[in-house]
């Protein structure tokens, strides 16, 4: 193997080294094939010695390391990605406590309100980490965000297998979330009637693939009034459709409850490109 141009300085070095007596051990640098290709190496090279001591030359040793530093360049690729998405669930946190705290009337209801709201977003960070941060589908979000409050058989599912953003992944989470908790306080999933149906699609608007999804919850126990100041209205007409740069919002009258959401699918699928 040769030295390329920008390598060429280490020769003199190694040379002096093996001079001196000295073994230049797990020395990682460059070298280049006939074919001018160039690869990481990890060169061992000793001092030869001849019957009297004197060195005569030197033996060298030089072991491929392509695989080695591809996989530290995927670690390193992978920690940054951690620490951004760590910075990430910080500032969703931050904020889920700001609001909480805005509209708790005790710190007995804060503390409650966080903790579930914490939880909720631990069980979105948990499906991320079984995905490798690769996202994960709006199916396992919504039942993996349900499963707490029971009824699993009241909700219905109908949409294409689509795999969400890590980013679509957390707001989404805190949204159903929020969906969901109402409805065990007050809707379908506090009593035995009723239905929530969950649908999404793709469809073209006005040239942009776009993501339209919807919750409806209906048949359930009478619906008197929503607060439109609370926090999960705020999530659900604000927070979660700007997160995913769209447009969302909940209405209702006495039997139903309908949250939608529109965005573009940039920012809502993990492969936009290849999503149906």
């Amino acid at each position: 193997m040769l030295f390329p141009p920008e390598h060429v300085d280490e020769e003199p070095m190694i040379l002096d080294r093996i001079r001196r007596g000295e073994r230049v051990e797990s020395f990682e640098t460059v070298r280049r094939r006939k074919d001018g290709t160039e690869i990481p190496v990890s060169l061992t090279i000793s001092p030869v010695r001849d019957a009297t001591g004197r060195i005569v030359g030197a033996s060298k040793i030089a072991r491929d390391i392509t695989a080695a530093k591809e996989s530290e360049q995927r670690i390193r690729t992978l920690m940054r990605e951690v620490n951004h998405r760590v910075k990430n669930q910080y500032a969703v946190i931050l904020s889920m406590i700001r609001e909480t705290n805005k509209r708790s009337e005790s710190p007995d209801v804060f503390e409650k309100r966080v903790r579930e709201r914490i939880m909720a977003l631990s069980r979105s960070h948990d499906l991320l980490v079984s995905a490798d941060w690769k996202g994960a589908t709006v199916a396992d979000l919504i039942l993996d965000q349900v499963k707490p409050f029971g009824r699993e058989d009241a909700i219905s599912l109908h949409g294409p297998l689509l795999v969400l953003t890590p980013n679509a992944v957390q707001y989404l989470g805190i949204a159903f979330h929020e969906l969901s908790t109402n409805s065990a306080k007050y809707g379908v999933l506090s009593g035995h009637r009723g239905s929530i149906t969950l649908t999404w699609d793709v469809t073209d608007l006005d040239g942009v693939r776009t993501f339209h999804l919807e919750w409806t919850e209906k048949d359930g126990p009478e619906v008197k009034t929503i607060a439109h100041d609370g926090f999960g209205t705020v999530v659900l007409n604000r927070v979660a459709p700007e997160a995913l740069n769209g447009i969302g919002g909940v209405t209702y009258d006495a039997d139903r409850v309908v949250w939608t959401l529109r965005a573009p699918m940039a920012f809502v699928a993990a492969d936009h490109r290849s999503a149906a």
